[in-house]
């Protein structure tokens, strides 16, 4: 088989050890978050503020992981934020919910 004078010659490039480094150290810190989160899902009763630790610390994570993953980070901040705020806002808005729930239920069934 011939060799065309036309076809483009492959290049290997070497490994981005700075592109490897950042993405173990993501790894990292995503790592020891969720520890975190298991001593404290077994170590903590149950409870308003073992719940309230998870919602904070699961906002933390995905905040991380979209700045890191889908760039945000290195985005305007403002992008950033509008994203980040209406997050928050809507988490607080479910755990309102679920919190003002349990007490009508609370309520119904001492009336029984």
């Amino acid at each position: 088989m011939a060799h065309h004078a036309h076809e483009p010659e492959v290049q290997v490039l070497p490994p981005d050890r700075e592109k490897i480094k950042k993405l173990w150290r993501v790894a990292l810190i995503l790592g020891i978050l969720t520890l975190v989160e298991f001593v404290i899902a077994f170590t903590l009763p149950h409870g308003t503020l073992k719940t309230f630790i998870f919602v904070v610390m699961t906002i933390v994570k995905a905040a991380y992981i979209v700045g890191e993953f889908m760039h945000l980070r290195y985005e305007v901040k403002v992008l950033f934020w509008s994203i980040l705020i209406p997050t928050v806002f809507i988490v607080w808005m479910l755990v309102a919910f679920v919190y003002e729930g349990m007490k009508m239920s609370d309520i119904n069934f001492i009336r029984w």
